[in-house]
C-alpha cells in the first residue's frame, strides 16, 4: 500500500533547511572571516546536499554542488582568505542551487558562469586564511606515513538516523591499514537493551601519508553528539589484515586534559545510552495540515465541552457535573498542549531577512548592521507564515527610505554604518515586533503635503502627527522623490496593514527627526483559540478578544443622556471616548438601565464601548465568516456559544474606525438640525 510520501519532496524539503543552513554560515562568515568552524559549517552543508542529490536523483544538483565544494575545499584547507566578495559569490551559487532543487532541467546551464567566478576568486582570494586550531604535529622522522589512534562512540541515535559505523570503518581502512577493536564495556543487559541504539564503541590504529585532515573528513557529518579522539599513536603497530578482535580488551578514552593539540573532540559531548528516556528531546517532521485538522478538532472539542457545562450548571446530577468538570480540565491541557504545537520561535522567520539586508545594502551602496533580539519569541505557525511579506516591505523602507548613504550620515554627524533593528517581545496576550532604524527619521511636512496633493486631509485641517504618519499606508501613496527599483511607487504599505488588521492586529508608527524611526507590530499569539469577554447588545451577544479588554466601569447616568458628540468618560482624570454598540448595530430594544462601558485598547488609544451587559469570559474558537460577509470589517469572526447560538467577534480596531466616522456623520446631522 502506497504511502503517499514523494521522496523528491522529502528531500527538496531537508534541501532547504541546508541551503538556508548555508546561507546563515556564510553571512557569518563575512562578519567573522577567521571562524574556522564557520567554514566547516557550510563545506558539512554542501557535503551533505551532494550526497542526498546523488542519492535521490538529483545529478544536477549533485554535480554543481560537487564544483562548489571543490573550490571551497581550498577555503577549508586555508588556502585561500574569506573575503566579502567570495561570500557573494557563494551566495549566487546558493540561490542557483535552489532553481535547480526546485526546477530541474531548466537552470543547468546557468551555473557555469557562477562556479567560474567562484574559481577565480578562490584562486586569486588573496592571502591565506589563518592556520586551523586542529593541525597533525609534524612527523619527527620525516615519513609521510604516520600511526594514529582512533577511538570514537557513535551518537545514542546515530542507528535510527541511518548511520552505519562499517562503513566508517571502511573508509578509515581506505586511507590505510589498520587495526579495529570493538569497545563493548557500555552494552547492556539483554532485558534493558534497545535494538535502535548505539552501544559499541570502536578503537581502530591506522597507518596513513593522508593526515590528520583526512580523517576528521570520514566523520565530518557526525561530529555532533559523539564522542571522537584522534591522536597519534604512541608506537607504530604492524599492520597485517584490518580485523575485529575476537574477544577485545576495552580501550578507555582519553581524557581531554591529557590530549596533545590533535585531538579533535565531539562538540556534542559524551552521553550514555541508558533507554529511551535519553531520546526525549528527539522530533519528527509532521504536515502542517494535520496539525490544522488537529487544531480545528480541538476547537469543536472546546465548542462541546462549553455546551455540556451549560448543561450541567442547570442540572442537579452532580455525576454530570464532575463528568463537566473533568471534561473541562482535559480539553483545557489539550488546548493549551495543541496550541503550544502550533507555536514556533520567531527566529526561525528572522533569519530570512539576514540575507535581504545583505543584498539591499550591496544594491543600494549602503552599509547596514542588521540585528535581531527576541529571536526566542514563539507566535503561531500561520501568523509567522503569513508575516514574512508585510516585514520584508518595511526593512526594505528602513534600509530604501530611512538609512542615509554614508556620505550623509558621515555630514550629520553619524557613524557611516547603518543600523536596522529587529526584535520581538512577548506583551500579555500579543506579541510585538518593532523594525526600528537609526536613519533621517520621517518627514511629516513632507508627508502632509503630499497627503493634501492626494487630497487625503483639507490643507487648514489640524491632525496629530500619529495619525498624519498613518497616511504613509494609504494605497498609492509614497513621498520617495524618484522610483527605483527598491521603492517608490506607493505600492507594499497598504498591503502591509491589510495583512496586519486580517491578522488581528495593528501598526503603529513612531518617529525623532535625524535619529530613526520604529515601527512596532502588535499581533494576538495565535488565531485559533483565544479568551474573549461576552457582552450583550439588545437581543444580541458578542466576544471582545480578551487581549483588548483594559477594564469594565458603570456608565454614569449623565453620559446616557448627553449629545452633540460630547462622549467623553473621566477614568481617573484622563478623558476616554466612548461609543454606543446599540447606535452603530442599530439595535430597536430599549436600553438596560444601567449599561456598562468596555475600555478597550485601539492602537496608542483607549476607548469605550458602551454593552448593556458584561456576561463574562470564555474560551472563544474563531470560525471565519462566508464570503458574503467579506466586506463586514467590523467583525473579525464568530463563535459558537455553549447553548450552540453564534456570537459575532469584535474587531475592535476597525470598529473603532468605523464608529469615529459614524460619530462624526452624527455630529454634523445634528449640527444642521440645529442650525
Amino acid at each position: 500500500m502506497s504511502t503517499g510520501i514523494d521522496p523528491a519532496e522529502t528531500f527538496r524539503q531537508e534541501a532547504r533547511e541546508l541551503l538556508d543552513a548555508l546561507e546563515q554560515s556564510l553571512l557569518d562568515l563575512e562578519q567573522r572571516p577567521d571562524r574556522h568552524d564557520l567554514v566547516d559549517a557550510a563545506f558539512r552543508a554542501l557535503h551533505t546536499l551532494k550526497g542526498s542529490g546523488s542519492m535521490f536523483g538529483f545529478d544536477e544538483v549533485a554535480d554543481f554542488v560537487h564544483e562548489f565544494e571543490t573550490a571551497f575545499d581550498k577555503v577549508r584547507k586555508g588556502m585561500s582568505s574569506v573575503s566579502p566578495g567570495l561570500v557573494t559569490v557563494a551566495l549566487a551559487a546558493r540561490d542557483h542551487i535552489q532553481k535547480l532543487i526546485e526546477q530541474p532541467g531548466q537552470h543547468a546551464p546557468a551555473g557555469r558562469p557562477v562556479l567560474e567566478a567562484l574559481r577565480k576568486i578562490v584562486e586569486t582570494g588573496g592571502a591565506p586564511a589563518p592556520e586551523p586550531v586542529v593541525s597533525p604535529a609534524p612527523d619527527p622522522s620525516g615519513s609521510a606515513v604516520k600511526a594514529w589512534r582512533i577511538v570514537f562512540r557513535l551518537p545514542d541515535d546515530a542507528l535510527a538516523f541511518g548511520t552505519n559505523p562499517l562503513l566508517l570503518l571502511d573508509e578509515l581502512r581506505e586511507l590505510g591499514p589498520c587495526r579495529v577493536t570493538a569497545l563493548t564495556d557500555r552494552i547492556p543487559t539483554l532485558e534493558t537493551m534497545e535494538p535502535t541504539l548505539a552501544y559499541l564503541g570502536w578503537d581502530v590504529v591506522l597507518e596513513t601519508d593522508g593526515g590528520l585532515e583526512k580523517i576528521e573528513d570520514v566523520f565530518l557529518f557526525i561530529r555532533d553528539g559523539m564522542e571522537l579522539s584522534i591522536e597519534p599513536a604512541s608506537t607504530t603497530v604492524p599492520m597485517t589484515a584490518a580485523a575485529v578482535a575476537a574477544d577485545p580488551v576495552p580501550a578507555p578514552v582519553a581524557k581531554s586534559e591529557d590530549r596533545p593539540a590533535v585531538s579533535a573532540p565531539a562538540r556534542g559531548g559524551a552521553k550514555e545510552a541508558t533507554g529511551p528516556a535519553d531520546r526525549a528531546g528527539s522530533s519528527m517532521r509532521v504536515a502542517a495540515e494535520r496539525l490544522d485538522e488537529l487544531m480545528d478538532r480541538v476547537g469543536e472539542l472546546v465548542i462541546a465541552q462549553s455546551r455540556l457545562t451549560q448543561i450541567a450548571s442547570a442540572s442537579n446530577d452532580l455525576n454530570l457535573k464532575n463528568v463537566a468538570e473533568e471534561l473541562e480540565r482535559l480539553a483545557s491541557g489539550l488546548r493549551d498542549t495543541t496550541m503550544g504545537i502550533r507555536m514556533v520561535p520567531i527566529g526561525s522567520l528572522f533569519g530570512r531577512f539576514r540575507r535581504l539586508v545583505h543584498d539591499l545594502s550591496h544594491d543600494l551602496g549602503k552599509k547596514i548592521e542588521f540585528v535581531t533580539t527576541g529571536e526566542e519569541t514563539e507566535l503561531d505557525k500561520t501568523m509567522i507564515e503569513r508575516l514574512a511579506d508585510p516585514l520584508v516591505h518595511l526593512i526594505r523602507n528602513s534600509i530604501d527610505h530611512g538609512i542615509e548613504s554614508p556620505e550623509k550620515r558621515l555630514a550629520a554627524g553619524k557613524g557611516e554604518r547603518g543600523r536596522v533593528k529587529l526584535s520581538a517581545i512577548h506583551s500579555g496576550a500579543e506579541v510585538a515586533i518593532s523594525i526600528s532604524d537609526d536613519g533621517k527619521g520621517l518627514d511629516a511636512k513632507r508627508i502632509r503635503a503630499k497627503a493634501e496633493e492626494a487630497g487625503l486631509i483639507a490643507p487648514d485641517a489640524k491632525i496629530a502627527d500619529a495619525e498624519l504618519y498613518q497616511m504613509i499606508f494609504h494605497p498609492g501613496f509614497s513621498t520617495a522623490g524618484e522610483i527605483t527599483a527598491v521603492s517608490g511607487r506607493g505600492v507594499g504599505m497598504d498591503v502591509v496593514k491589510r495583512t496586519i488588521e486580517g491578522l488581528r492586529g495593528s501598526i503603529d508608527l513612531s518617529t525623532r527627526p535625524g535619529e530613526g524611526t520604529t515601527a512596532t507590530l502588535r499581533l494576538p499569539l495565535t488565531l485559533a483559540i483565544i479568551e474573549g469577554m461576552l457582552i450583550r447588545v439588545g437581543n444580541g451577544r458578542y466576544s471582545i478578544p480578551l487581549s483588548a479588554v483594559e477594564e469594565c466601569v458603570e456608565l454614569p447616568p449623565a453620559a446616557e443622556f448627553c449629545d452633540q458628540g460630547r462622549n467623553f468618560l473621566n477614568i481617573r482624570g484622563s478623558l476616554v471616548p466612548f461609543l454606543r454598540l446599540r447606535e452603530l448595530f442599530r439595535t430597536a430594544t430599549p436600553p438596560d438601565p444601567y449599561q456598562k462601558v468596555v475600555i478597550v485598547s485601539a492602537g496608542e488609544a483607549r476607548v469605550g464601548l458602551v454593552v448593556d451587559q458584561i456576561i463574562g469570559n470564555s474560551q472563544t474558537v474563531i470560525k471565519s465568516l462566508s464570503k458574503l460577509h467579506a466586506d463586514v470589517e467590523t467583525f473579525s469572526g464568530a463563535t459558537i456559544l455553549g447553548d450552540g447560538t453564534v456570537a459575532l467577534i469584535l474587531d475592535v480596531m476597525n470598529l473603532v474606525t468605523f464608529g469615529q466616522k459614524l460619530e462624526s456623520r452624527l455630529r454634523g446631522e445634528r449640527l444642521r438640525r440645529a442650525a
